[in-house]
């Protein structure tokens, strides 16, 4: 038998919910993603690992507020917690390996398509094995096509959110794609939803049982409180909101010597004096 399926059985609030916290694991992260390629290599570990952190977080809590609204009529359901918190990890890993590669290698080319692909399996599969983790007296069946395409969508949103990464280019910048990821995170997540059907098993009457808001709340305390924890982080770096480097990157320009910081650091000062010499002794056979 057919189970009826209801996916915003608490309206719009779930979704609303669920897409600002897609927001905000999107926006730390790739802050975080952002300060690492401006910053001495020693740090720049730390700041990927916290980027990955808070991206897999957000989107993993995004995740289950969503399911938060999720029913099916004819039965009660339940969650298998290692299974749930082994969704987590999933994401926290995956994402992990798509930003290292961005991080060290650079928001372009093969390792932005690698980065941005890994990380989009990631979500997909983080999603996929958080459904898994449902119990219920029934079977989940999905549709391949409309599974596909949530996966297709996860992993164009993961390398759109990782090339805005590497462009540094301010902190409103990242918010506008932060904004951007929570949609395609968000749309990711109800394609993938759409995609289900679930056959229930006999025609026993429902048990009463717990809401899946009060079965999933207290596993969402943790990443909550990790994804306030890194805001802080944010909010108490000021170059983490300003995108400004430490120091210029001596790599920037093949030929030019390294800039070593001095009074005008992070100023475009010292660059326009070394240019102004070359060019005069450029003109220098002309006037003769």
């Amino acid at each position: 038998m057919q189970g009826t399926v209801d996916g915003f059985s608490y309206g719009l609030v779930t979704p609303l919910a669920a897409y600002v916290m897609a927001c905000l694991g999107g926006a730390l992260g790739l802050r975080c993603t952002t300060r690492s390629m401006l910053v001495a290599g020693s740090w720049r570990p730390g700041w990927l690992a916290l980027g990955s952190a808070a991206i897999g977080s957000g989107i993993w809590t995004m995740h289950f507020i969503a399911m938060m609204g999720f029913t099916v009529e004819e039965a009660p359901i339940h969650y298998d917690k290692p299974t749930t918190y082994a969704s987590l990890a999933v994401a926290i890993v995956m994402v992990g390996v798509g930003i290292f590669i961005v991080g060290y290698r650079g928001a372009r080319g093969a390792a932005l398509f690698t980065g941005g692909t890994i990380t989009g399996l990631g979500v997909a599969s983080m999603h996929y094995l958080g459904m898994a983790g449902m119990r219920l007296n029934g079977q989940l069946e999905y549709n391949t096509l409309t599974v596909s395409a949530s996966v297709v969508i996860a992993m164009a949103a993961a390398t759109a959110a990782l090339w805005a990464a590497g462009q540094v280019r301010g902190f409103l910048w990242s918010i506008g794609a932060s904004l951007v990821m929570g949609l395609a995170v968000s749309g990711m997540h109800y394609t993938g939803m759409a995609a289900l059907s679930v056959h229930v098993h006999g025609t026993a009457a429902p048990t009463a049982g717990d809401s899946p808001a009060a079965l999933l709340a207290p596993m969402l305390i943790g990443p909550l409180a990790f994804l306030g924890l890194a805001g802080v982080v944010v909010l108490f770096d000021p170059l983490m909101v300003m995108g400004k480097p430490d120091w210029p990157r001596p790599e920037n320009k093949p030929g030019v010597p390294a800039h070593v910081p001095g009074r005008h650091q992070g100023t475009r000062f010292p660059l326009r004096a070394r240019r102004r010499p070359a060019g005069r002794r450029a003109r220098t056979p002309q006037n003769h």
